[in-house]
């Protein structure tokens, strides 16, 4: 009697799904193990490799391979722990973890998780849900500083891989993908930045919330911390003082901003105008969105728009001292610097102690400085060129001094700001007012 063609396949196809699923086992026997060794990576890999090309690969079955298979580095340095037997050295322990923390790892680790989480979701059937979070939660720290540490060597096309790999190991913590969309926007992968700023609109993320802050014994200077329960452990153990709460403004109208702008970068006029109309009709209040829109007809050079744009953020909130100095850094990016010194000189008479505000005042007076020094340098050394150099010097040194009278009420009203003690020391060093260069390096440490 002949055997059928069809029972053949059948029972090749009945062969290869066993052979599958003991394959499958294999996997997960590894992974689960509590220490792995050189060994047990070498058969992991090997049967990843094996079974990971299977054409009859069931749903799930992908779903987990491509798990294991971004779990790999996390495996491959578990091993290498264990063939080194860091485990008594802490410092060798964290020298080796940071040879396996490279952007291409994190990004790897990151790959399948969320696949893995949406299928038991769905299914119901935890299989590694709890092992992912458990992961997020022991790795993530480390990440983090590790994004920023890039972000900190300007390397902002990394940081930004790495946060949003961070956000696919916890899609819970949707601060991390906004921070990804910034990075991007420095990085200038705008492409990136789009994706991940469509994604938080979406998810209708706000970014609201209060901020936790002390200021550190050690370094005299403010930092934020992530939960109130941190910062109160921080000034239980006396490392910290001052602590002090901040509320968070929501982020949604910067992310409809930097999705139009990002769209005018592109050459996509039509879509940022959609993207801004959009904004308009979700947040009818927001006036940020209308400063949106402002700059964003501004940068499309069509300066009808813009004028009517900044005369509906003034009809909105005339005398919103945040509002009016918004307004004088829009038009001051727009290089009308006498109306940006309205704007910011309205803001501080409703607002006396607008430090930021009297920090751009003194920018504008300080503006033409640069071509003052520079006419005076294309001078000679003729009795003619020393009399116009002696106007222009006269003209500088006016300038400087009205720059002066801002700066220092700013100073007044925070001794510690850092931007305006730089600009100060710079204008006292330049009329030799010695003593008090003195006084503002003290007051830094120097």
């Amino acid at each position: 009697m002949k055997t059928s063609l069809a029972l053949v396949a059948a029972l090749m196809l009945t062969a290869g799904v066993v052979a599958q699923k003991d394959e499958m086992k294999v996997l997960k026997k590894i992974y689960d193990k509590e220490t792995i060794s050189e060994k047990d990576l070498i058969q992991f890999k090997t049967t990843l490799n094996s079974v990971a090309g299977n054409p009859a690969l069931s749903e799930e079955d992908r779903i987990y391979i491509n798990f294991y298979k971004g779990m790999l580095p996390l495996l491959e340095m578990d091993a290498e722990m264990i063939k080194e037997n860091v485990m008594a050295n802490p410092q060798k322990a964290n020298a080796l973890m940071l040879k396996y923390l490279t952007v291409k790892n994190v990004e790897t680790v990151a790959s399948g998780m969320p696949a893995v989480i949406e299928f038991e979701k769905k299914t119901g059937k935890q299989v590694y849900t709890k092992d992912i979070k458990e992961t997020a939660q022991s790795y993530g720290p480390m990440i983090l500083q590790y994004a920023v540490a890039l972000g900190n060597q300007k390397k902002y096309a990394e940081s930004s891989k790495v946060l949003h790999a961070l956000y696919q190991m916890d899609k819970t913590q949707t601060d991390n993908l906004y921070y990804a969309a910034n990075y991007a926007i420095s990085g200038k992968d705008y492409d990136a930045a789009l994706k991940y700023y469509n994604e938080l609109k979406d998810l209708k993320y706000t970014g609201e919330g209060t901020a936790y802050m002390a200021t550190s014994l050690a370094s005299d200077k403010e930092e934020t911390f992530g939960s109130k329960a941190d910062r109160d452990r921080a000034v239980s153990m006396k490392t910290h003082a001052k602590p002090r709460e901040e509320k968070v403004p929501s982020k949604r109208g910067e992310i409809y901003k930097n999705i139009a702008l990002i769209l005018v970068e592109q050459g996509k006029d039509d879509q940022a105008k959609s993207a801004l109309a959009e904004a308009k009709r979700e947040n009818p209040d927001d006036v940020g969105i209308l400063l949106t829109e402002a700059d964003m007809y501004y940068r499309m050079k069509d300066m009808t728009a813009y004028k009517k744009a900044i005369s509906d953020v003034l009809a909105k909130s005339p005398n919103d001292p945040d509002m009016l100095y918004n307004l004088g850094v829009v038009t001051m990016q727009a290089g009308d610097n006498a109306e940006a010194e309205k704007y910011f000189s309205q803001a501080v008479a409703v607002k006396p102690d607008y430090v930021n505000a009297y920090i751009n005042l003194s920018a504008i007076k300080m503006a033409g400085e640069g071509e003052l020094v520079e006419q005076m340098n294309k001078l000679g050394t003729s009795a003619a060129d020393n009399k116009k150099y002696d106007a222009l010097k006269k003209k500088r040194d006016d300038l400087l001094r009205e720059a002066l009278v801002p700066l220092e009420k700013a100073h007044k009203i925070d001794p510690k700001n850092d931007d305006v003690i730089t600009n100060l020391i710079s204008i006292y060093g330049y009329f030799e007012m010695n003593d008090k260069v003195k006084a503002l390096k003290a007051l830094r440490g120097q």
